[in-house]
């Protein structure tokens, strides 16, 4: 069975959870709890693009430090 996350062709939602971190996940599954969608549904190569654009720093944000 291919891996659903590497359909070229597929449609795809990025999600993000509290801490600001960002996943690229298939349209067809559930969307895990704690995770909200940021974008999509799109192609996966727009979802790369924006996660890409938008992720800054692979390290988890603090949940009890204020945003800025």
């Amino acid at each position: 069975m291919p891996n659903p996350f590497d359909d070229e062709a597929g449609v795809f939602l990025v999600l993000k959870n509290p801490v600001g971190q960002y996943s690229l996940w298939p349209q067809f599954a559930n969307v895990p709890d704690g995770w909200s969608v940021a974008l999509g549904p799109e192609a996966r190569g727009k979802c790369i693009d924006y996660i890409n654009d938008n992720w800054k720093h692979m390290r988890p944000l603090d949940p009890e430090l204020p945003s800025s």
